[in-house]
């Protein structure tokens, strides 16, 4: 039995320690935090998608997770008041038939599986199961794939994640409105046997890397993937410049939302755009004016054909605040190589032309421009900026494929080949995002990274942050800042959903720690900040922790 089992470690034993001991021992502690971030040389974040903290880590020993969630933060509650009976169900995989009717919601007028509790999507839907997308055609199932039409991977439908939708959802921290705010209704209830992923076998095996688990990391933003990437290189929401067409405008009713779902039916007129509401008509408690918050696309290549163009971003973002000190870093893509056509770079599968060759190429390409059919353009931020555009020295430096970052953590060498900081995005196929993707190999995908790095000599100096975007709209029961009675830095973009999150580094007090520490996704920035000497982006990663308290954990075991 791996030593992880034996021993759970939080920090806020620790913290309590120091407090009792006196503000002598609390300013070791938190000099000890630091001196381990100063021996920290390579900062790695691997960036996954879309799922909540108990969605996926909410069975890890040691965490605030499934086993502490109070009915009062479950049971979910109808647009109107109450609680129902049921979970209702659109995943052509959860609902009866298939399955058997348990359930019967008399008020609201529908028959389920599933009565109103977290339920385990593994029980119905395994790994082996044919549910993921046939190539080419991910997006074109609205509720899922039956099995035995797709594809092995255990795949479920997707489920709405949007700025507005998750606001209402979290109900001032009660957690409680998921279902009534979701397309997807009682999916949002579901979470996988932590046990059974690749990732939690890895980190049970001999020999893994010591590793903490931050069970109080919120999402940086509200809402989706687009904006939390936003956040996670600039800590900032994009603004669309001039006056953009009032049809880009998000119209939310007097309960904040935008659209109409299964359960829920608007007060009044709605419109689901990519920009915040106007001003002069705005529903109080939300933001407004010409921010984007949902799906857009960039102005230049790689881009996607569907939705509305983002204008160029002329802010500030990590990246150019590492470029300015003299700190080198990257931006790692799965797919990338491809997507941008960088014929014969790591990662480019294409061939010579004049067709793209590679059979997972997106249909009608144009040669060179070669993208994998999930290929995200929305998950590459930094192509949103004018200082990474075509034809800019910093695009061909800092934008790079992830095989290249597999070539330097694999490379055969006693020194680490890393850059200082890396930025690493799996391909949507292997990203973990619901509706596309299989979560059983997205973890697998994983664990290729972290053996890569735990193999080599970067072990040695590397902090290695995994972390996801964002909640993929699933439920969890913690209550983000701002919210309810949980106090910590926040504004009107966030922070949103508890998210899982991983930090892998040497050094630590034990073989596994739980962390409870209050992070946000602008806590890497911070980190990345404090450890190179960098001003902060902006307000929340100048307010928010940095990660350095990983170091100061106490394991009650060590004696």
């Amino acid at each position: 039995m791996s030593r992880s089992f034996r021993r759970v470690l939080t920090s806020a034993i620790g913290f309590v320690t120091a407090i009792a001991a006196g503000p002598a021992l609390a300013s070791v502690e938190a000099g000890n935090q630091q001196s381990g971030l100063s021996g920290i040389n390579h900062i790695v974040v691997i960036y996954e998608e879309n799922h909540s903290f108990d969605n996926v880590y909410g069975g890890w020993e040691g965490v605030n997770g499934l086993a502490g969630a109070d009915s009062n933060h479950t049971l979910q509650i109808r647009q109107a008041s109450g609680s129902y009976s049921c979970l209702l169900q659109k995943d052509v995989n959860l609902t009866s038939p298939p399955l058997t009717v348990q359930c019967t919601d008399t008020i609201s007028g529908f028959t389920s599986h599933f009565v109103n509790q977290p339920f385990r999507i593994d029980d119905y839907i395994g790994p082996a199961d044919t549910t993921c997308p046939q190539q080419g055609h991910e997006f074109s199932q609205a509720n899922g794939w039956a099995k035995g039409t797709g594809t092995t991977g255990g795949c479920t439908r997707d489920i709405v994640h949007k700025f507005y939708q998750e606001q209402y959802q979290l109900h001032g921290g009660e957690q409680n409105l998921y279902v009534t705010g979701s397309d997807a209704v009682g999916l949002v209830m579901g979470n996988y046997d932590t046990t059974l992923l690749p990732i939690y076998t890895y980190l049970h095996s001999d020999g893994h890397p010591h590793y903490a688990i931050a069970d109080n990391f919120f999402q940086s933003a509200f809402g989706g993937s687009f904006l939390n990437h936003q956040w996670l290189i600039a800590a900032a929401t994009p603004i669309y410049p001039g006056q953009p067409d009032s049809s880009l405008h998000s119209i939310i009713d007097s309960n904040g939302m935008p659209n109409k779902y299964p359960l829920y039916q608007p007060t009044g007129p709605v419109s689901d755009g990519p920009l915040t509401q106007t001003c002069p008509s705005a529903v109080p408690g939300r933001a407004c004016g010409n921010y984007a918050v949902n799906t857009m696309q960039p102005a230049v290549q790689p881009k996607g054909s569907f939705g509305a163009v983002l204008p160029t971003q002329h802010g500030a973002t990590i990246g150019d605040s590492l470029t300015l000190h003299g700190i080198d870093w990257a931006w790692y893509a799965g797919g990338w190589s491809n997507a941008d056509g960088d014929i014969n770079a790591p990662g480019w599968t294409n061939g010579n032309g004049p067709s793209c060759l590679d059979p997972r190429a997106a249909p009608n390409p144009s040669f060179p421009l070669c993208p994998d059919t999930t290929f995200q353009f929305h998950h590459q931020p930094f192509n949103y900026y004018a200082n990474y555009a075509p034809g800019n020295p910093a695009r061909t430096m800092h934008l790079r494929d992830e095989a290249e970052f597999m070539q330097l953590a694999n490379a055969s060498s006693k020194d680490c080949n890393l850059k200082p900081v890396s930025f690493v995005k799996p391909v949507g196929v292997q990203n973990e995002h619901p509706g596309y993707a299989s979560e059983s190999s997205g973890s697998s995908h994983l664990v290729s990274l972290l053996q890569a790095i735990n193999n080599g000599a970067c072990r040695k100096d590397t902090m290695v942050v995994v972390t996801y975007d964002e909640f993929g709209g699933q439920w969890d029961h913690v209550a983000p800042p701002g919210q309810g009675n949980n106090n910590g830095p926040h504004d009107e973009w966030g922070p949103g959903t508890r998210i899982p999150t991983l930090i892998i580094a040497p050094r630590l007090r034990g073989d596994f720690v739980v962390d409870h520490t209050q992070y946000d996704t602008t806590s890497i920035l911070a980190t990345i900040e404090h450890r190179y000497g960098l001003t902060a982006l902006g307000t929340r990663d100048a307010m928010v922790n940095d990660l350095s308290g990983v170091f100061g954990a106490h394991s009650p075991f060590d004696t």
